[in-house]
């Protein structure tokens, strides 16, 4: 979650760069949705983080070209549909008063994740959860009603070992709420900058388990498009799960939506050219290398410099770098979506067919069967040391969790706000 000072900005009111490529006229709604700056989420690498689960705030502006820069290949069908998929939240029998408030895990610009226990349960993993509280007001303001409800709708249907599990969503006069597992390892993020980087070994175990989950993803032709470590959380085993799905999109063929971390965007983000699946792999690439130096290969003082030193593709190779390393990061981070890896006639295959995965049994690591790098040490079921001590909201803040509601239900229905969160 970015702090209130965060030194990189995004205005979506100007190209990001100097024009190199043809580029979609904005509409006044555009413009008007522009004139809101907001802060992103990656810092310096040498920078403190905070730590959370809430959407990162940059603005996401779907605009439409007026004209392709090249043909447009037909939309591969996806594995499955989403739609099909069985909605695996609990409907009935559970409201927001029956969980208490036990600390707060992040907080950002317009919400907050709190950890919170099951009432009248014993204590023990299954009855602790991370709450994520939005406001609504802000989600309006910043037009994000359509991300929010897009983060539930995919979470509500996707299951995997290596995605955060969201058991339940509600709403108050308020807020929307999202129960999700909670992770308690704390963000990848924290861990390596404590080790100020990992080695080859670790840096394989952690991607190879991303790079499952973005398989299982795009199969269903998500797009994830916010990867990097603070959106990785680890659990008490000490494996990833990909958490922050407010920029998830489900994505035929491409999307000319502005958004993203500027240090983790691809070429044709930045360009405006569409963008789909393979702006995912990218971001592998500058995650890999953030991994095994300690910081990512395009960064600079503003977003619009890291911008300009991703287009020119300049990076700088440790020696100590092996070549193998080096030529997995090159294979990702190809500036040609039609040859960046992960993107070609194999897809997700070609990846794990890579030398520098040779080794890796898949299968088990799905099954987490492979003993992880990092054990997070934790005391008891509800210990919060690998993230923020931050104080508890106020009551009124919460309401429908604390007993502070007066609205009733009828009258939240007819609410302009809640109308636009009825599956909440």
């Amino acid at each position: 979650m970015p702090s209130p000072s965060s030194p990189h900005l995004l205005c979506t009111d100007a190209p990001l760069t100097p024009p190199l490529s043809p580029k979609p006229a904005h509409s006044p709604e555009d413009i008007a949705t522009a004139q809101e700056c907001i802060h992103t989420e990656h810092t310096h690498p040498h920078d403190s983080k905070t730590v959370s689960q809430i959407p990162p705030d940059i603005m996401d502006v779907d605009v439409e070209p007026i004209e392709a820069d090249s043909p447009v290949n037909p939309a591969p069908r996806p594995h499955r549909l989403l739609e099909d998929e069985k909605v695996h939240l609990q409907r009935s029998g559970i409201n927001l008063s029956d969980f208490e408030v036990r600390g707060t895990l992040g907080t950002g610009t317009f919400g907050k994740v709190l950890l919170v226990r099951h009432r009248g349960s014993q204590a023990n993993n299954q009855n602790y959860f991370a709450m994520k509280v939005l406001r609504k007001t802000e989600i309006v303001r910043l037009r994000q009603v359509e991300h929010v409800n897009a983060e539930r709708y995919i979470l509500s249907r996707v299951h995997h070992p290596f995605v955060v599990d969201l058991f339940a969503t509600f709403q108050d006069s308020l807020n929307v709420y999202m129960l999700m597992s909670y992770v308690p390892g704390g963000e990848l993020f924290t861990h390596l900058r404590r080790a100020q980087r990992f080695s080859p070994d670790v840096t394989r175990f952690y991607l190879a388990t991303i790079i499952l989950a973005l398989k299982y993803l795009h199969s269903f032709n998500i797009i994830y498009r916010d990867l990097k470590p603070e959106n990785l959380l680890l659990d008490s085993r000490g494996y990833l799960r990909l958490t922050d799905f407010g920029f998830a999109k489900i994505v035929d063929d491409r999307t000319w939506t502005l958004c993203g971390t500027p240090e983790y965007l691809a070429p044709e983000i930045i360009q405006s050219d569409g963008h789909g699946k393979a702006a995912d792999w990218w971001a592998c690439g500058v995650l890999c290398y953030e991994m095994l130096v300690g910081y990512p290969p395009f960064f600079d003082e503003s977003p619009y410099g890291i911008y300009e030193k991703i287009l020119n593709g300049q990076i700088h190779w440790p020696r100590t770098m092996d070549r193998l390393s080096r030529d997995l990061i090159k294979a990702f981070l190809n500036p040609d979506r039609t040859k960046r890896l992960g993107n070609m006639i194999g897809g997700p295959q070609d990846i794990l067919d890579h030398p520098w995965f040779r080794g890796v049994d898949w299968e088990a690591l799905e099954r987490r069967e492979i003993n992880a790098p990092i054990i997070p040490r934790t005391s008891s079921v509800d210990d919060t040391r690998h993230f923020l001590h931050l104080p508890l909201p106020a009551p009124e803040e919460i309401p429908g969790l604390t007993g502070q509601e007066r609205n009733s239900t009828f009258q939240q229905r007819f609410d302009p706000i809640a109308y636009q969160f009825l599956e909440f």
